[in-house]
């Protein structure tokens, strides 16, 4: 069973980054997921995929897959580019496109 170790993303719906600092620990699943014909749900029998754990350094998400001989795999995430402006750069002389309504 393979260990996901990975940072995050944040919630598409807010501009914050609230629980985007801390690592997760996921588990894949190791068998296929099953419609139930009854209500079409989508089960699975694998419970290890409801195990997720968050620690506060990649390095300690790492050292518990180690101390407990998991397979891992670790994804980075691409920090975001942000270009901070102030209000007075809409009417700068060095602007690049003229400002016009």
């Amino acid at each position: 069973m393979l260990a996901k170790i990975y940072r995050p993303a944040r919630n598409a719906m807010q501009s914050g980054t609230a629980k985007t600092e801390k690592w997760v620990l996921e588990f894949d699943s190791e068998t296929p997921r099953t419609v139930d014909p009854l209500m079409g749900w989508i089960s699975n029998a694998d419970t290890n995929t409801q195990v997720r754990m968050n620690f506060d350094t990649r390095e300690e998400a790492i050292a518990f897959a180690q101390r407990n001989n998991l397979p891992f795999q670790v994804t980075e995430t691409r920090e975001a580019k942000r270009v901070i402006k102030t209000y007075a750069d809409n009417f700068s002389a060095y602007r690049k496109r003229p400002w016009t309504h």
